[in-house]
């Protein structure tokens, strides 16, 4: 069957995540059907590099021999199970690795379906570890960082700060208070990233002395905030957060779901700050990729505050039908294998010394205001003015230009907004590396022409077509 016919097909059932569905009116729909390493192919046979690991969860390639030949072993064995009242070999192994590589201190796993659940059961865990030590519910506020993203549900939501996301839902969601972003990219005249990590540090501290009897915890995306745009800081703020918490009584909860096993360059972004959390909550990365898991680790103490007698009505009655799935399970701790095979970490130093040459020239392009890299995340901010950072209006949907272009010189870029970046799968080569350089210097180059080279698409309001 050809791409057309799929299209045609898809178009009169599916309603797919994030975007305008009359997008694809203009905007071509990829009807995949194979994927080996970073390429994908769709069914007229055209490849396409993975620049963006699938919505950042693709670790080591698509259909990974390893991984494959995993999960056709568990196949034989137990598709599923529920976790409640019952356990399997899978989940208790990937328990015992996951709190052997943790930060210090976190050795509970509560497994969830994917990475908004795993901070609804975070915050939840949070507001009723209070509740039990103290027995009211005074500290259920929660602080979230400007520009933060922590996933769509409704919990979820009430923690994030991009309004794309946020504004509509707003009459159903619990406000959060919010402090300001540690972003380097707001740095004032003569800052530096640490000093934006430091004025940003004061600030939470400030919140936190104000509410500190009503706030149950802070959280924050570790090094990166992702779909804010990549914007990044220094970790030395997620030191004094860590200290104004202990300081002030407070959770902080680390959302390291995109961020987490080696994307920053140490297998966990909270190890570049020597702190452990609370929480940490995990999912993309951690089954390589291939089945919906997702994990918050804790400590002893927050795992106590719940244990007790059935009649005290302390228990976390929280709970997903595939918590735990074997098969998911399993990925993950074949994904884990393949990282204590090699030195994954090592490699991924090199490849990030790579891209930091390949974007040497795009920090004097005409239209680039910011090219910022964390580990194996590199990202361009596009703007129409440089020297005044003036960004493209939105309306413009420049990024869009840009996803399209790349798809017919055979990558797979999805911009936020205006920001181009790559997140690849780690097992991308330099030579992949510098074809996805070019492309995107290509589409960059393109689409920052006036008038843009596609014409300008029509506005459909805050249109979340590229996050």
């Amino acid at each position: 069957m050809r791409n057309a016919d799929l299209v045609a097909r898809d178009l009169a059932v599916v309603w797919h995540p994030c975007t305008q569905m009359k997008d694809h009116e203009s905007v071509p729909l990829l009807p995949i059907v194979r994927g080996r390493g970073v390429w994908l192919e769709d069914a007229d046979g055209r490849r396409y590099l993975d620049a963006i690991s699938s919505w950042w969860t693709n670790l080591f390639g698509h259909a990974h021999p390893a991984i494959n030949a995993a999960l056709k072993d568990q196949l034989d064995a137990l598709e599923h199970v529920l976790l409640a009242g019952c356990t399997h070999a899978p989940v208790i192994e990937l328990s015992e690795r996951l709190v052997a590589l943790a930060p210090q201190g976190l050795t509970r796993a509560f497994y969830c379906d994917n990475g908004s659940s795993a901070i609804e059961a975070a915050l939840k865990m949070s507001f009723h570890y209070w509740l039990n030590v103290s027995g009211r519910p005074d500290k259920r506020r929660f602080v979230t960082l400007a520009n933060s993203y922590h996933g769509e549900t409704l919990g979820a939501l009430a923690v994030g700060d991009v309004a794309l996301f946020k504004q509509t839902y707003a009459p159903l969601i619990v406000e959060a208070l919010t402090v300001p972003s540690p972003d380097a990219y707001l740095a004032g005249p003569g800052e530096t990233a640490l000093d934006c990590a430091r004025r940003a540090a004061a600030a939470l501290d400030a919140m936190l002395a104000a509410h500190a009897g009503e706030i149950a915890a802070l959280i924050v995306e570790p090094l990166v905030q992702c779909a804010g745009g990549m914007r990044m800081h220094d970790p030395e703020y997620l030191r004094l957060a860590r200290a104004a918490c202990d300081r002030h009584g407070v959770h902080l909860i680390a959302d390291e779901i995109a961020v987490g096993f080696g994307r920053t360059g140490t297998l966990f972004a909270c190890e570049q700050a020597g702190i452990t959390p609370d929480f940490l909550c995990l999912s993309k990365g951690l089954t390589g990729g291939y089945l919906p898991m997702s994990v918050v680790l804790t400590g002893d103490d927050l795992y106590r505050a719940f244990y007790d007698d059935y009649g005290k009505l302390t228990a976390f009655l929280h709970s997903h039908s595939y918590t735990g799935n074997p098969l998911a399970a399993r990925a993950a701790l074949a994904t884990l294998d393949l990282f204590a095979a090699s030195d994954v970490l090592g490699r991924n130093r090199e490849l990030a010394a790579h891209m930091a040459r390949l974007a040497e020239p795009f920090r004097t392009h005409p239209h680039i205001g910011d090219v910022r890299q964390r580990g194996m995340i590199l990202a361009f901010e596009m703007v129409a003015d440089p020297a005044t950072r003036t960004p493209y209006p939105w309306q413009q949907r420049r990024g869009l230009d840009v996803y399209r272009h790349a798809l017919d010189r055979g990558a797979l870029l999805r911009p936020l907004g205006n920001v181009v970046y790559f997140m690849p799968p780690y097992v991308i080569t330099e030579a992949e590396l510098d074809r996805l350089a070019e492309i995107a210097w290509e589409c960059i180059e393109l689409v920052t022409l006036d008038p843009l080279p596609f014409g300008d698409i029509e506005p459909d309001g805050r249109s979340g077509w590229l996050a």
